[in-house]
């Protein structure tokens, strides 16, 4: 009678140690897909505002940006390139970053630009051409080597990729610097 209690209780243990075993991976898959889903690019719209001064992003040109921080459930979103990699690359950067997501200037309207979301970090960039974003000079973003290069045919400008961007390079005094009027 001792021996049946026994494997009674072990397999009574054993069941719940397998529900409860289950049930946490069940929960992990979960909190991974909610983890994932809440990683992807998030759509600006008319009362997205930039981290850094407020500015509406759809009120301005050029490509946006946005980044996804750990333990922030929404991204944190800029109205130019300029002041994502100052950001990203600024020594007090000190939260982690899970993704970061700039728009394909190859697809997206340059005045209006509206989704096309990339990873920034295999995206091709164009620092120094002629055309703006909402701050002056900006650096063009876009999925394809080909489409920034065609841009810098047009509008001038270096084709660089994401490591190749230096601190030096997004000053966030920017259009300041070459506003000949003020």
């Amino acid at each position: 009678m001792t021996c049946s209690c026994i494997t009674r209780r072990r397999a009574l243990g054993m069941a719940a140690f397998t529900a409860l075993a289950t049930s946490s991976l069940l929960a992990g898959c979960g909190d991974k897909a909610a983890e994932q889903q809440s990683l992807a690019p998030v759509e600006i719209d008319r009362s997205t505002s930039c981290e850094l001064d407020g500015m509406l992003l759809a009120d301005y040109p050029g490509p946006k940006a946005q980044i996804h921080y750990a333990g922030q459930e929404k991204p944190s979103f800029f109205c130019d390139t300029i002041e994502l990699f100052n950001t990203l690359l600024a020594g007090e950067q000190v939260r982690a970053v899970r993704a970061v997501y700039v728009q394909d200037m190859g697809k997206a309207d340059w005045n209006e630009p509206k989704g096309h979301w990339i990873d920034a970090k295999t995206a091709v960039y164009v620092l120094g051409s002629k055309r703006h974003g909402s701050m002056g000079p900006t650096i063009a973003s876009f999925a394809q080597e080909a489409d920034a290069a065609k841009f810098a045919g047009e509008h001038g400008g270096k084709v660089l990729r994401f490591a190749d961007i230096k601190l030096d390079m997004v000053d966030l005094s920017g259009g300041a610097l070459h506003d000949t009027r003020m």
